[in-house]
């Protein structure tokens, strides 16, 4: 199965920098985005796993333009909070929630915590109307951090600590953070099934 074309699911100039990057390795693939054809779209991200809203958000960009969509959700999920955010990551804070007020609340939650310990999630998925989604699993294991460090990254980036590192995610290159981290694993699976067909399912997280 070959995509010349994909269509990134979503408005966020971050992911998009992040997911081309990557994906510059596979020079077949052009990435396309939603501004290339001036269009917007809310899909209700109200699935209970990440697998399900990247699905969701993956056929719904899909139905609309026709064009092979990939889209992925992410989730940070703290084991002294017992597993949250989770799925909600993105509106941790609430009614309108953002990177800032996402980070000072996870930052609070653990006021006096001790073990820090947590994992960033992507699950990236394809919907390309065959009736069935392709999804690519990346784990990342880490900690939270005592407070914000870095200037690079975005959403929980400037708290985390990748296991073996002693800098945050916001503190790394670009090029540093992408090789290691979650998404960047996601996306090695992905690259390999677009290089040669060969699928990863979702639960195979070790790479």
């Amino acid at each position: 199965m070959r995509f010349p074309k994909l269509l990134l699911a979503s408005g966020n100039r971050d992911k998009y920098l992040e997911l081309n990057a990557k994906l510059a390795e596979v020079p077949s693939v052009k990435l396309l985005t939603t501004s290339d054809f001036g269009i917007s779209l809310d899909v209700a991200e109200d699935g209970t796993t990440l697998e399900e809203n990247s699905a969701l958000k993956a056929r719904a960009f899909f139905r609309l333009l026709g064009i092979p969509a990939l889209a992925d959700d992410t989730g940070l999920f703290v084991d002294a909070l017992g597993g949250a955010p989770g799925v909600y990551s993105a509106r941790y804070s609430g009614e309108g929630a953002n990177y800032e007020s996402n980070r000072k609340k996870l930052l609070k939650e653990l006021t006096g915590v001790k073990e820090r310990g947590a994992e960033f999630r992507t699950v990236i998925c394809i919907a390309a109307g065959t009736g069935e989604q392709l999804c690519f699993e990346g784990i990342c294991r880490g900690r939270i951090s005592d407070a914000e460090r870095g200037s690079g990254g975005f959403g929980y980036d400037a708290l985390f600590v990748p296991d073996g590192y002693d800098q945050t995610f916001a503190e790394m290159p670009p090029e540093q953070k992408n090789s290691i981290s979650h998404r960047g694993k996601a996306l090695d699976r992905l690259i390999v099934f677009l290089r040669n067909g060969s699928k990863y399912p979702v639960e195979d997280s070790n790479l």
